[in-house]
């Protein structure tokens, strides 16, 4: 018998690992503005999660994508948001204030939960979680800067979307919620081509960099969260973002030789070491209530 709650937490941690290279690519993209980079991230994503869902349900995945009703509709507008917003606070502040606010998303989502679907933590994930923000806090400290509103403003609407689109994805776990992603890439698509449509032309290394992002890393992602949303509370699956803000950063140092300060490097750290924590014991305490005959996935 497969344990899915603990398959579901070694695929969010390949996940987080796969999609911290997200910060990296896009340093490395050298003409495209933030609408450019939508575009494109959303246009190769949306080709992904269409070649998934013709995989998963071969040409009557239309049929499927009628089926997710104003659930999925919901939760594709929030993933719209939180997208578009996501990589305009990265254009428009400092990467460590964008980090700090995204760093909320586990804590709304939590917040979210408690009141929405009656989703209680344990004591011993609230500290855990709240040992991680206080990693990423390290990390960042030094680079919080007060100014860049709009910026700053960019970094909560998404915090608080993702959130919502968590929120929903678990709310409607009985749902097959994939053909989401699909809707929303469209959404983003048609909402990006009216804004920029006159200036789309790209040179090769970034569109390339786009489809690594969007087609490759998020098309993989996306369909992990929404596979783990079924057996995992949102806060748990969100939580696993800390992972990927914790990341980024090495890999910039490494692959970019740029300078990673000491509080990056232990703040990372005390992150990736809370979240590997916090995975042991959901999978151990999945394991033993497996072995009890008493496991509940819902």
């Amino acid at each position: 018998m497969v344990n899915k709650k603990s398959l579901s937490i070694f695929l969010l941690l390949l996940s987080s690992i796969a999609i911290s290279f997200g910060g990296l690519i896009m340093r490395n993209i050298e003409v495209a503005n933030a609408w450019q980079i939508i575009f494109y991230r959303s246009l190769f994503f949306s080709i992904s999660i269409s070649l998934i869902l013709i995989f998963q349900y071969r040409f009557i995945f239309f049929k499927n994508i009628k089926q997710i009703g104003y659930p999925g509709l919901l939760g594709a507008i929030f993933y719209t948001i939180a997208n578009i917003m996501f990589v305009h606070a990265f254009a428009n502040t400092t990467v460590a204030n964008a980090l700090f606010t995204l760093s909320s998303i586990p804590f709304l989502t939590a917040l979210l939960a408690y009141y929405v679907l009656k989703e209680n933590l344990s004591m011993r994930t609230v500290i855990i979680m709240l040992t991680a923000f206080l990693g990423i806090v390290i990390m960042i400290g030094e680079g919080l800067a007060l100014g860049q509103v709009y910026g700053n403003l960019m970094a909560l609407v998404t915090a608080f979307s993702f959130s919502c689109f968590a929120i929903t994805l678990r709310k409607f776990r009985n749902v097959d919620m994939l053909p989401t992603l699909l809707v929303a890439g469209l959404f983003i698509l048609f909402i990006t081509f009216i804004i920029s449509y006159d200036a789309l032309k790209l040179p090769i290394r970034d569109l390339f960099l786009c489809f690594l992002w969007g087609g490759i890393l998020s098309g993989f992602v996306n369909y992990i969260f929404i596979y783990a949303t079924r057996y995992l509370y949102a806060s748990s699956v969100t939580f696993f973002m800390l992972f990927e803000f914790a990341l980024g950063p090495f890999w910039v140092f490494i692959f970019l030789n740029e300078t990673v300060s000491i509080n990056t490097l232990y703040g990372g750290m005390l992150v990736m070491i809370c979240v590997l924590v916090y995975s042991l014991f959901e999978i151990f305490n999945s394991d033993k209530k497996i072995k009890k005959g008493r496991i509940n996935i819902s």
